[in-house]
This record gives structure tokens, sequence and C-alpha cells, in this order.
């Protein structure tokens, strides 16, 4: 499971709705099926203009396969 970042509005599998903006853990397809659906993307920025710090970003990243710990 990961955490990403969502570029616009998502309903999840189980009907739960997830706002632009807000962060949420999703497994490997669900994630890729989002990329494809340009749902997030790699590298994104926060509503208020700064860098996503998830996975993917050049910012420091502390979460799940980060070398920081």
């Amino acid at each position: 499971m990961v955490y990403v970042k969502l570029e616009s509005d998502w309903t999840d599998a189980d009907g739960i709705a997830h706002s632009a903006g807000e962060s949420v853990d999703v497994d490997a397809a669900t994630l890729a099926a989002l990329q494809a659906d340009g749902i997030v993307s790699e590298g994104s920025t926060s509503k208020d203009g700064t860098e996503w710090a998830g996975p993917g970003s050049t910012t420091a990243w502390a979460g799940p396969g980060s070398a920081t710990v």
C-alpha cells in the first residue's frame, strides 16, 4: 500500500468519496488505474502550490520506501 495525493475527486471501490488534494492509501493495482485515469500523478503539487512530498517527489519523502527513517 502507498499513500498518494489525489489530483481530482475520486470514489473508491467501497463507495467512499475522496476530494482532490486528499491523500489516500491504495494498493499497486489501484495506483496504476488512478495514474492511467489522471487522478494521481507523480511529482504533483498541492493546492497551495507547494511541491508534493509523497512518492515520486523530488523533495525528501519520509514515507514507506524512504531511505530516511
